[in-house]
């Protein structure tokens, strides 16, 4: 008798455990890999600093003398954190709702349409990076006083 399957064995993939020292720094992780992850990070900084977004838009809404003292923390600083940081962190939360807001869009498009290739996932992804970048590098200089 022989044998109906004659053709050898190919060797299966070999699956071991992620050394996260070794693996994660040579590891290129796709546009869209790097949207999705940024996407968690940007929703957790605005998660964390709503108080500071509460209070930044408590206190600009006020009055025009709370307005005044909003204004001035961004310039003189407030208690013993100068100014400079409270930009970045105001900075920090532009970039987040930012790339929340244009990464969401992204996914709303393509739950939309269904029918996604790999093609426009990276595309799309790149179209994100880049319009979330330009936007917040536009506000930072607004920010800082560039104009």
């Amino acid at each position: 008798m022989t044998e109906l399957n004659s053709q050898p064995k190919r060797a299966r993939p070999e699956f071991r455990n992620i050394n996260a020292l070794s693996d994660l720094p040579t590891y290129r992780l796709p546009p869209a890999g790097w949207v999705s992850i940024l996407h968690r990070i940007s929703g957790a900084i605005m998660f964390i600093l709503m108080p500071f977004i509460i209070w930044m838009f408590d206190t600009s809404v006020s009055s025009e003398i709370s307005f005044a003292k909003f204004t001035s923390v961004f310039s003189v600083g407030v208690g013993f954190i100068p100014g400079w940081f409270v930009k970045l962190v105001a900075l920090a939360i532009i970039w987040a709702y930012l790339h929340h807001f244009i990464a969401g869009m992204r996914h709303l498009w393509m739950d939309i349409n269904h029918a996604v290739s790999k093609e426009f996932g990276r595309s799309s992804a790149i179209f994100t990076l880049g319009l979330g970048s330009l936007l917040t590098l536009v506000l930072a200089l607004k920010l800082f006083g560039a104009y």
